[in-house]
C-alpha cells in the first residue's frame, strides 16, 4: 500500500502570486521577445490556469508592460546599482559601460529595440518606455553629477553628457540583431570614448576593470586653471 500524502496546495498572498506573474513575464520578455507574453504563455510557464493570470492581469497589455518595465528596472540596478558601495564614481561608470559592451549586454538592447517599436502601436507600453528612459537617464546623471562634486568628473552640463552616453549606447545597441565581429575597437569603444571625452576625462580613464572589485584610481581633481575641453 503506497504511503504517500497529497501534497497541499500551498496558496500564495495575492502580492506573491502577482510578483510570480512579473517575474515570468519579464524573464520572457528579456529571453524571448515582448510578443512571446501572453496570458495562455505565462500560466503555462506558471503551470496555472490563464484564468489565474488574467485575474491579476485583465488586459495583456498591462502583463507585457509590467514584463518590460520589470526587466528594464532589474537592469538598471544591476548595471548602476542606486547603492554606490563605497565605489568610486569613476570606477562605477566605467563597470556600467564595461557591462554594456558585448554578447552580455545584446539581449537588453534587444528588448529595448522590442518595446520602442511596439510602444508606437501600444499606448500602456508607451508610457512604460517612457518611464523607463527617465529611470535611466536619471540614475546615470545622479552618477555624474556626484562625480562632478567629487572632483572626479568636469562637464558644465551634466544632463546633456548623460544624453550624449545613452545615444551612443542606444546607437551600438540598435545593431544587437546582426554580426558585430568585424566591429574596429574605435566603434567598439565609442560610449567609453564619448564618456571621457565629455567627462574631461584622459583616454584609459573609463576603461574596464581588471577583475572583480577593482576599481579604476580615480583623476586628480578638475582645477580652475583647467584647460577647456
Amino acid at each position: 500500500m503506497s504511503s504517500s500524502v497529497p501534497r497541499k496546495r500551498v496558496r500564495k498572498s495575492p502580492d506573491a502570486r502577482r510578483a510570480e506573474i512579473v517575474e515570468a513575464a519579464a524573464l520572457v520578455a528579456l529571453t524571448e521577445g515582448l510578443e512571446c507574453v501572453t496570458l495562455r504563455r505565462i500560466a503555462d510557464e506558471l503551470t496555472v490556469r490563464p484564468g489565474l493570470i488574467s485575474h491579476y492581469f485583465p488586459s495583456v497589455e498591462d502583463l507585457v508592460a509590467e514584463a518590460f518595465g520589470s526587466a528594464a528596472s532589474a537592469e538598471l540596478d544591476r548595471l548602476v546599482p542606486e547603492d554606490s558601495g563605497g565605489e568610486s564614481p569613476t570606477g562605477r561608470l566605467a563597470r556600467f559601460l564595461a557591462r554594456t559592451a558585448g554578447e552580455a549586454y545584446d539581449s537588453v538592447s534587444r528588448l529595448w529595440i522590442n518595446a520602442r517599436h511596439l510602444s508606437r502601436y501600444r499606448p500602456v507600453l508607451r508610457d512604460r518606455v517612457a518611464g523607463q528612459e527617465a529611470a535611466w537617464r536619471g540614475r546615470l546623471e545622479g552618477l555624474v553629477r556626484e562625480g562632478v562634486e567629487r572632483g572626479e568628473f568636469r562637464t558644465p552640463d551634466p544632463y546633456v553628457t548623460t544624453i550624449q552616453i545613452l545615444v551612443v549606447l542606444d546607437g551600438l545597441g540598435a545593431h544587437a540583431n546582426t554580426d558585430t565581429a568585424g566591429r574596429p575597437a574605435a566603434v567598439t569603444r565609442m560610449a567609453v570614448t564619448t564618456a571621457e571625452q565629455g567627462l574631461g576625462l584622459p583616454h584609459g580613464a573609463l576603461d574596464a576593470p581588471a577583475g572583480p572589485g577593482a576599481d579604476p584610481e580615480p583623476p586628480a581633481p578638475a582645477t580652475a586653471t583647467a584647460t577647456a575641453d
